[in-house]
């Protein structure tokens, strides 16, 4: 077995889960139909932000089976993923693996914030989510929607409604307004319903597309 072969990662998930999917039951009706199509399945958490929002950039405009493909190839470059491994790696290495020059320097800023401890981390949990929105974003390649993600799978804020996010949109469209386009207005009506419990619909609207879950 090689130095590179990685270990399993065991994924954490949310303890408000199943009182989250019974309030969204009760008070959505496509919710109460949705939601039992997925037995037990939930969302989970790697536990590690430096790999979440580096697996959120690898991710960035190509496909969830693309983006597995590049993460796998680049995850192999060091020992151990941290932003210290990175930073040592050849940017020509990088590349080989699949990560345009953009994603390099994307990767590379991310790095930099971690190693030198420009991101209060240990902080979070305590911060409210759009302050730590604003500190995300000051990361080269880490827009909102890259920030809500985070917020969504690795602090598992469970109020969090991704406007941004396409899927969401063609899954309200698709599952609230037969296939219509729909604005955000119209997603955020929709969402009244779900608050205080927005990631958990978010979540389910998602598999209502794909029935195969997304781990950042």
């Amino acid at each position: 077995m090689s130095a590179n072969t990685k270990t399993a990662v065991k994924l954490l998930t949310p303890a408000y889960w199943d009182d989250a999917c019974g309030h969204l039951m009760a008070q959505d009706r496509v919710m109460k139909s949705l939601i039992p199509k997925f037995g037990t399945a939930c969302l989970e958490t790697r536990g590690d932000a430096f790999i979440t929002l580096a697996r959120s950039i690898v991710g960035q405009q190509i496909s969830v089976k693309a983006a597995q493909t590049v993460w796998d190839r680049f995850a192999l470059l060091p020992l151990r993923m941290t932003a210290a491994n990175v930073l040592k790696l050849k940017v020509d290495d990088m590349r080989a693996a699949g990560l345009s020059a953009r994603k390099v320097e994307y990767l590379v800023d991310l790095s930099l914030h971690f190693d030198n401890r420009l991101l209060r981390v240990k902080d979070w949990g305590a911060m409210d989510d759009e302050t730590i929105i604003a500190e995300l974003v000051a990361i080269r390649g880490i827009g909102r929607w890259t920030a809500e993600m985070f917020l969504i799978f690795h602090l598992m804020r469970p109020n969090v409604l991704p406007l941004d996010d396409v899927g969401l949109i063609n899954g309200i469209s698709k599952c609230y307004f037969s296939g219509e386009a729909v604005s955000r207005s119209d997603a955020r009506e929709v969402a009244v319903a779900w608050a205080p419990y927005c990631s958990v619909a978010t979540w389910y609207i998602w598999r209502s597309l794909d029935p195969l879950p997304v781990n950042y």
